[in-house]
């Protein structure tokens, strides 16, 4: 008997068992099933190397006619392979950058045939692919799985390396379906009878070896419905414990600090802030905890809304926790929170407010008297508001009685940070996630699909526009110098600047953690990016010469990061040369102009979060996007995409549809194996929705999923996957 759970040795040889658990990690043959085919060649619609057209996506079937590596004189990077393929009537070029490549010389040996992928260029008048799938009909043990393609109307094409190439993974696809046998199936007939779906079984058989089109496509809306089902379940367990928990209800108290700020605001709140806000004091007020995402559009006014939620915990007696990413972050959190509430942030102080609270920072570069200090006002209780970086997590650090946590930027944290900050309430804690990178509906439902969401779509009085351009050198030259004058004229009439790079110095290291994923995975090699410490002395002797310039990066003492903020939020600085540090949360209402320099190296999101740290002042903000990216590179796109809306939302849709796939789920960032492969969070909207809602029905009814023992083992693979830390966004 043949199942899924079957070991692959069992089925297919030994020496495929061992390169695909090498290549992919294969062990069962369930893993090797859910390796699903990329796309389906079809040898009847095969395109004709003599009808090609540009832009086209075309698989062609064609035998290599010759292949040379090019390496240009000097020592050059635009290394590459020059493959040029013909079908007896026309020929077409296949062209591979990258010294990574140039192995492919040796199996694109001239009469070799094969199946070539991918979308038509030209270059100098030559019709060309550039780095083309490909799936070789010739090799040792595939002539009889040549003929079955041939034979066969449809013809699946995998994912494959070098080692392991589409035709091994094809041949042992075959084999392990011609044993398994019935694959039961967690769904009953009813359910899928209403959302007209498959059969676990029809499914895995129809993705690998399906009649048509029609059938592949019913194969895989069944696949990735049980992709769907399988998250919005472990979500719906996560939201039916946190309601079952009970905790310590944090209502609003009259007379207390809250009314005390409230009367004391200079300004009105938006009417987005008002209703968040109602929404928040009634939920901090049940005996369950509290679950809350608020995300607003930058400058939305989110720090306020949360700062009255953690006036109203201290009112009630509590204490409220702000944990934020960054040192640079944490500190400017904890003076604004200060300077918002004046006297009242000073209890017990000459001059404070009877009825005030303390603010106490904590991060891991305080001296060791005052993170003394602060370490005793969090655990006496005198500090109404801790705020802090990861320090927070450390064991020494204690509460009085931690009511309410709130935390900015959440994808910045891990998982164990998260949980051990709640673990020090003596009851469950109220959450609050703050995030200012506007989120697409399918991506809340599946990323932060426990929480509920409160978005703040209007911006307060006051807040200036934007105005983005894009300075393609390139093409204009001058604009660049036009840049930096504008820079001049801005601090000239009394404003500040930021210059933005994507890179802190000579190490690579610190790009390609956090850039790597806009790269351009096609094309010659670049020059490294911009780095702030090769482009401040640049400035500094250059066009900006005479202004008072200054770095900010992650990688400087804190003491040196914390008075180059001071100095700039002072008007001790004109310029600041930073990197992405001062992504979010910096305010300095008197910077008005922002240059990004290689601004094709950063995402859509990540654009929009960098500018709206200027125009925070009353007076027009300008953004201006430094690229050398050619005006048909989809790099391009993004920066023409940003520079014609500002529009949080619908760019946050742009950067979903152009980031690398699963970067939108962390896989990217954690280099683990993808649990979903077939999702959309964009193309499967309506499904995620249904899945949502036959999840909540299911765990509603079946909180345990006792009565469903084959969807609680789904729930389970999935939790249990290193890469299904992105569920753990509470």
């Amino acid at each position: 008997m043949v199942t899924l759970d079957t070991r692959l040795g069992e089925v297919v040889g030994g020496r495929t068992t061992t390169q695909l658990e090498k290549a992919f990690g294969m062990r069962t043959v369930a893993d090797l099933l859910a390796h699903y085919p990329r796309r389906l060649a079809e040898r009847g619609e095969l395109t004709e190397l003599s009808s090609l057209r540009l832009d086209e996506e075309v698989t062609v079937v064609a035998e290599v006619r010759s292949a040379r590596s090019i390496r240009p004189r000097g020592g050059g990077r635009n290394v590459r392979l020059e493959v040029v393929v013909g079908d007896g009537r026309a020929s077409l070029q296949l062209v591979f950058f990258g010294p990574k490549n140039l192995w492919r010389e040796k199996e694109l040996q001239p009469g070799t045939r094969g199946l070539f992928s991918g979308k038509v260029g030209d270059f100098r008048g030559q019709r060309q692919l550039v780095h083309p799938e490909y799936l070789l009909l010739r090799g040792d043990a595939v002539d009889e799985l040549d003929a079955d393609l041939y034979a066969n109307r449809l013809i699946p094409v995998y994912p494959a390396t070098q080692q392991v190439r589409s035709w091994v993974i094809a041949n042992a696809v075959k084999q392990a379906l011609l044993v398994l046998d019935e694959v039961p199936d967690p769904l009953d007939a009813e359910l899928r009878a209403r959302r007209g779906l498959l059969s676990l079984d029809a499914a895995l058989r129809a993705m690998h070896e399906p009649d048509t089109h029609e059938h592949w496509y019913a194969a895989r809306r069944r696949l990735a419905w049980d992709e769907a089902l399988g998250v919005q379940l472990a979500l719906a367990q996560r939201r039916w414990l946190a309601g079952a928990n009970p905790t310590a209800p944090r209502p609003p108290s009259a007379g207390g600090l809250l009314d005390a700020f409230d009367a004391a605001l200079p300004f009105t709140l938006t009417a987005g802030q008002r209703e968040v806000g109602e929404v928040i004091a009634e939920e901090l007020g049940r005996p369950h905890p509290m679950h809350r995402l608020l995300q607003g559009e930058v400058g939305s006014g989110k720090t306020v809304v949360a700062l009255r939620a953690m006036l109203q915990a201290v009112d009630s007696g509590a204490q409220a926790a702000l944990l934020a990413p960054t040192e640079v972050l944490a500190a400017q959190h904890a003076r604004t929170i200060e300077a918002m509430l004046g006297p009242l942030a000073h209890a017990g102080e000459l001059g404070g407010s009877e009825v005030g609270t303390r603010v106490v920072l904590l991060t891991g570069s305080l001296p060791a008297a005052t993170r003394k200090r602060a370490l005793l006002d969090a655990a006496s209780g005198a500090a109404g508001i801790v705020v802090g970086t990861h320090a927070l997590i450390q064991e020494q650090v204690a509460f009085a009685d931690l009511g309410l946590v709130v935390v900015d930027e959440q994808h910045r944290f891990g998982v164990e940070q998260r949980d051990a900050l709640r673990g020090k309430a003596t009851s469950p804690p109220h959450v609050l996630v703050m995030t200012a990178t506007p989120i697409p509906r399918t991506v809340a439902m599946t990323v932060f699909g426990d929480l509920e969401v409160s978005t703040l779509a209007e911006l307060p009085a006051g807040r200036a526009p934007i105005a983005t351009s894009v300075v393609p050198v390139q093409e204009r030259p001058a604009w660049l110098e036009r840049a930096w004058q504008r820079i001049r004229e801005e601090v000239a009439e009394g404003r500040q600047a930021y210059v933005v790079c994507p890179r802190i110095g000579e190490d690579m290291s610190d790009f390609e953690a956090e850039f790597a994923e806009y790269e351009e995975p096609e094309g010659p090699a670049r020059r490294p990016p911009l780095a702030v410490m090769d482009l401040l002395p640049m400035l500094a002797e250059g066009p900006l010469h005479g202004l008072r310039l200054a770095p900010l990066h992650g990688r400087l003492a804190p003491e040196e990061k914390d008075r180059t903020m001071a100095d700039f939020a002072g008007g001790r600085l004109d310029v600041l040369v930073a990197t992405t540090v001062i992504e979010v949360g910096v305010d300095v209402p008197n910077a008005s102009v922002m240059v990004i320099m290689d601004a094709d190296r950063f995402g859509v999101s990540q654009l929009h979060q960098l500018r709206g740290r200027v125009g925070r002042g009353g007076f027009p903000g300008l953004c201006l996007l430094v690229t050398e990216a050619p005006p048909d590179a989809p790099a391009r796109e993004r920066l023409d995409a940003v520079a014609a809306t500002t529009d949080g939302f619908a760019l946050a849709r742009l950067d979903v549809e152009q980031r690398r796939e699963g970067d939108v789920l962390g896989a990217a960032q954690s280099g683990r194996r993808r649990q979903l492969r077939l999702l959309s969070l964009l193309r499967d909207e309506e499904l995620i929705t249904a899945a949502r809602a036959e999840a909540g029905d299911i765990v509603a009814a079946d909180p345990t999923l006792a009565a469903h023992p084959l969807l609680a083992q789904q729930v389970a693979a999935l939790v249990r996957d290193d890469q299904a830390e992105y569920l753990e966004k509470a």
